[in-house]
């Protein structure tokens, strides 16, 4: 088999969260001390992209970034965690999207107040559709001209495409479904296609338009998926949240690292799961990220070995201009 350059290549865009950890959201006129704070960045397919760097992948990422503060923050960060950034661009005087997450202990829940940067998104025009052919994956999330561009080109040359299908019905998904190998979706999704609970039925659907392989997640209700070698279903993880953001997503990168190494659809479903479920047990969507000698312990244990995570928590509390200071010293 030809040796690729990368296991996944993905097409995305990030933005950077401001974390807040609160009791509970305040009303009207009130206000509400706050645990944590954080800054990180976010995005499904980048935040994806560095779940599986974080599980040792190697990964590139075509998009781009305002050139301003937190866009040079999100390219440094994908730096640190050894992503490959020569088919993505800063832009140059353009901004970067920001949101601020407001995440509650009382309901485990969270609330995100968002901004959209003016910086203009990758262009099928700026893509060198043949660097595809570098890697073992292609990684996506939205379907339109380019991302059905992307994903025919992939299919052609023998590259596996996995869609990320969040937050719109499968409606939209049914023009790329011929050339999607792993349907990943999340409960929304379902919720908006589907008015019952034959979950086996509907996934047959799926398949038939062209996937090899669907799964469902349902945050705590688990995830559900279906392949060749059947259906099944699987209990979500418990453990102490402290921050959802970025699950999904984390489940998602860390999916990869299954297909890469073999795994039954059902075991790379339960290890994606164990590294989402790690990953909330810290502020924020990339801090605590596993690595797979972690996920691999707390599978085995149910123990989370938790200080190189809390170190990773330690890093992301700094802010902006500590952050580029300290990795400048760390550098020297």
């Amino acid at each position: 088999m030809e040796e690729k350059k990368f296991d996944i290549i993905g097409i995305g865009h990030p933005c950077i969260d401001y974390l807040l950890h609160i009791d509970s959201l305040p009303g009207s006129n009130e206000s509400r001390f706050v645990r944590d704070g954080s800054w990180q960045c976010g995005g499904k397919v980048t935040t994806g992209l560095v779940a599986a760097a974080r599980c040792g992948l190697s990964c590139a990422l075509i998009g781009a970034m305002g050139d301003d503060l937190f866009g040079r923050y999100c390219y440094r960060d994908f730096q640190l965690h050894g992503i490959d950034l020569s088919q993505a661009k800063l832009r140059s005087g353009q901004t970067t999207d920001i949101g601020v997450v407001l995440s509650e202990e009382e309901t485990n829940g969270r609330n995100i107040l968002y901004r959209r940067g003016s910086y203009e998104r990758i262009r099928q025009d700026e893509i060198d559709f043949s660097f595809l052919e570098q890697g073992r994956y292609l990684f996506i999330a939205l379907v339109d001209e380019l991302h059905m561009a992307a994903a025919k080109y992939a299919k052609k040359h023998g590259v596996k495409v996995l869609i990320d299908a969040d937050s719109r019905p499968m409606d939209y998904y049914e023009e790329i479904l011929p050339y999607v190998d792993y349907f990943v979706a999340s409960e929304f999704v379902y919720n908006m296609s589907f008015s019952d609970r034959d979950y086996e039925r509907h996934m047959e659907d799926i398949l038939e338009k062209g996937p090899s392989a669907v799964v469902f997640t349902f945050g705590s209700k688990g995830c559900r998926g279906l392949d060749k070698e059947g259906y099944f279903e699987l209990p979500a993880f418990r453990v102490p949240v402290v921050d959802t953001v970025g699950a999904g997503d984390t489940f998602h990168g860390a999916f990869f690292y299954g297909l890469t190494h073999g795994y039954s659809l059902k075991e790379t479903a339960r290890f994606a799961s164990a590294v989402s479920a790690i990953k909330c047990t810290c502020i924020g969507g990339r801090a605590g990220i596993p690595t797979p000698d972690i996920t691999k312990k707390f599978l085995e244990t149910g123990v989370i070995d938790s200080a190189p995570l809390m170190e990773r928590v330690e890093a992301y509390s700094w802010g902006l201009d500590d952050f580029f200071r300290e990795v400048a010293k760390r550098e020297t």
